[in-house]
């Protein structure tokens, strides 16, 4: 069994502690916070509160025989760059991060961190893919921030034949049509006239609640 620590528990670290314990790892979830902590406290191997800026407590907590750590904190430039570097001096090999910036990430490398990833460029990069691509795996959901996101769904059968200015979605729904997909065409030139069919795939920004009640209709 594989083992992880995750620093950091905000919407991404949250989810990917969670995501890798069902997937049969042995997780170490870690944060500042009590109440991120007590939110996962029961989806992963251990929640612990505690500073990762503390080399010592990284140390008891034995974050250096994990076989990988996910720095979390990308948006605390002076936090992620010191758990990194306390990470490197424990000895931990296998040490991915997020980051904010590309001089964010270029600093990071060079204090040992195995792969570092920019949410935004993986957004742009994802989305470019999905816009030219039938295959709509390649972007099922993508997370901009702690609030917003972007999601594909199926057309609710309500809307089906009707157009987007009849249907006022981002009045009534607190979301934006940015693209859909239809027989395997991208359209991103969305006007009020715009008709959706039953079959098309909407490319959805929005807030993670408001996608999610859409996602139910």
């Amino acid at each position: 069994m594989k083992s992880f620590a995750v620093i950091g528990l905000g919407r991404f670290g949250s989810r990917l502690a969670v995501s890798l314990y069902e997937n049969g790892a042995d997780v170490l979830a870690i944060d500042i916070h009590d109440s991120c902590v007590d939110k996962i406290g029961d989806s992963v191997t251990q929640a612990v509160v505690a500073d990762a800026c503390d080399i010592a407590m990284l140390r008891k907590l034995g974050v250096d025989s994990c076989d990988c750590v996910i720095v979390a904190v990308g948006s605390n430039l002076g936090s992620s760059t010191l758990v990194t570097m306390n990470l490197s001096e424990l000895g931990v090999e296998n040490i991915i991060c997020k980051a904010s910036s590309s001089t964010h990430k270029t600093i990071l490398e060079r204090l040992g961190a195995k792969q570092v990833f920019i949410p935004e460029h993986e957004f742009a990069d994802r989305l470019a893919l999905s816009l030219i691509s039938s295959n709509k795996s390649i972007m099922d959901y993508i997370e901009l921030s702690d609030e917003y996101a972007i999601d594909e769904a199926s057309v609710p059968r309500q809307w089906a034949g009707k157009k987007v200015g009849e249907i006022n979605i981002r009045a009534k729904h607190s979301v934006n049509i940015i693209g859909i997909r239809h027989a395997g065409d991208i359209n991103v030139q969305i006007t009020p006239d715009t008709v959706l069919y039953g079959d098309d795939i909407l490319i959805l920004l929005g807030s993670y609640d408001a996608l999610k009640k859409v996602s139910k209709l």
